[in-house]
């Protein structure tokens, strides 16, 4: 009798060890962190994506430009919208890319908040699980990265998504690249579990803002253009549950496009190091607010009644500003 016990303990056991390492898919809800807002209610953060190239295509120079703004908006976290670790991700978690990219590039004192990070298409050409590990949160505390996750700061809600498995191109004709499917496998039912934790989080919160963080674009004119997986499977669900913000990186370009059906924003930050691709696709002018095709970083300031985000370039100038005003919550 107590062998005929341990065997189902033991798969348990080796079940919840393969969950952990990331080589099977979560069922569960997804991961709740809390970052809460300041004393005065309000909250500051700085977007960047597309960076980790070891401090070069001006990624240094952005990392500085972001310390200088970090501190004067009293930044509480930074968000990045993936590709952290060109060409082909980490090798491990004892790859120097780590250091060379991250940890001694955003040295500024303002930088040394919570780092809230997505996967990107260039990161599953690397070791998934390696940029997913506590071991490198212990190198850097600063280093969150999880596949879907969710952030609570009480006026705010963020929903972290992966994307990358979304698009059918890395499957389906990746010539040359490898990818670490690790945990993702099989395919449609980690898309289709994934898309109802997003939407049943959605629908249950009672944020007065919510914002949606992902590595690929849903709408943009640069040079991925949409992606149309998300178009298509994600944005109705955005869409039925009035998310405030999509925010995103994949093109190297810094843009806003404004939605013309619903009250979403697009918002790219991809600019944090090699951009100037060269080739923009026409947009509708009423809803494209935004469009630079070059490095820089993004910021949002929100409080219970406003959300202002700022676009800044290269040199720490503002490019773009928009803001929009809710009324308050009623107390009754």
């Amino acid at each position: 009798m107590a062998t005929l016990l341990k065997k189902p303990m033991l798969l348990c056991l080796i079940f919840a060890v393969l969950l952990q390492m990331g080589l099977v898919p979560a069922a569960a809800e997804l991961r709740r962190f809390e970052q809460p807002a300041k004393a005065d209610g309000s909250l500051s953060f700085l977007v960047v994506g597309d960076w980790g190239r070891r401090g070069r295509y001006n990624q240094s120079d952005v990392a500085a430009q972001m310390g200088i703004i970090g501190e004067k908006l009293d930044i509480d976290f930074v968000i990045s919208t993936g590709d952290n670790f060109y060409d082909n991700g980490l090798t491990g978690v004892d790859d120097p890319a780590f250091d060379e990219s991250f940890a001694k590039i955003y040295t500024a004192t303002s930088l040394q908040k919570q780092w809230y990070n997505v996967l990107g298409n260039h990161d599953y050409r690397g070791d998934v699980l390696a940029q997913l590990s506590s071991i490198l949160r212990k190198i850097d505390s600063r280093w969150l990265c999880l596949r879907s996750f969710i952030l609570d700061s009480g006026i705010a809600e963020f929903f972290f998504v992966d994307t990358t498995p979304f698009a059918d191109k890395y499957f389906d004709d990746p010539g040359e690249d490898v990818y670490d499917w690790r945990g993702v496998l099989p395919r449609k039912k980690y898309l289709s579990t994934l898309l109802k934790d997003v939407d049943s989080a959605l629908r249950d919160s009672s944020a007065k803002w919510k914002i949606v963080v992902g590595h690929h674009t849903i709408q943009s004119a640069g040079h991925h253009g949409n992606t149309d997986e998300l178009v298509t499977q994600l944005l109705p669900i955005l869409q039925a549950n009035s998310v405030d913000l999509y925010i995103n990186g994949h093109d190297h370009c810094l843009e806003h496009i404004s939605s013309s059906d619903s009250p979403i924003q697009f918002l790219t930050s991809g600019g944090g190091s090699k951009a100037w691709r060269g080739d923009v696709k026409w947009w509708n002018p009423k809803e494209m607010k935004f469009y630079y095709d070059g490095q820089g970083f993004m910021s949002v300031q929100i409080t219970e009644t406003e959300v202002d985000i700022a676009f800044y370039d290269v040199f720490g100038s503002v490019m773009h500003k928009w803001g929009v005003s809710k009324q308050p919550h009623s107390a009754f």
